[in-house]
C-alpha cells in the first residue's frame, strides 16, 4: 500500500518561501510520476507542479519561475520548493502519485 505524508507547510508572509516535503514508499518515488497539487477555498483542486519517472518537470503558468519540483529517490521524498509567495498561493497542498493522495499540508501567505 503506497504512503504519501506532506509536510513544511505554515504561514508566511507575501515574498517569502517555504520548502514541501513528500515522504513515499521508494518504488512509488522511483517508478512513478509525482504530483503537488493545491485546493483554496471554494475552489477546485489543481496541478501545480509535475516530474516525471524520468525528470521532466512541468508547472501550471501561476507558478512558473517561483517553484521547483525535485525528487530524491534515496530518501523516497518528492520536494516543492516555493518562492517569491503571494496571496493566492494560499491553499492546502497535496502530494498524489497515481491514484494515491498524502493527507495534504496547510500553507497561509499572509499580506
Amino acid at each position: 500500500q503506497v504512503q504519501l505524508v506532506e509536510s513544511g507547510g505554515g504561514l508566511v508572509q507575501t515574498g517569502g518561501s517555504l520548502r514541501l516535503s513528500c515522504a513515499a514508499s521508494e518504488i512509488t518515488v522511483r517508478l512513478n510520476a509525482m504530483g503537488w497539487y493545491r485546493q483554496a477555498p471554494g475552489k477546485q483542486r489543481e496541478l501545480v507542479a509535475r516530474i516525471s519517472r524520468l525528470g521532466t518537470t512541468n508547472y501550471a503558468d501561476s507558478v512558473k519561475g517561483r517553484f521547483t519540483i525535485s525528487r530524491d529517490n534515496a530518501k523516497n521524498t518528492v520536494y516543492l520548493q516555493m518562492n517569491s509567495l503571494k496571496v493566492e498561493d494560499t491553499a492546502v497542498y497535496y502530494c498524489n502519485s497515481a491514484s494515491y493522495w498524502g493527507r495534504g499540508t496547510l500553507v497561509t501567505v499572509s499580506s
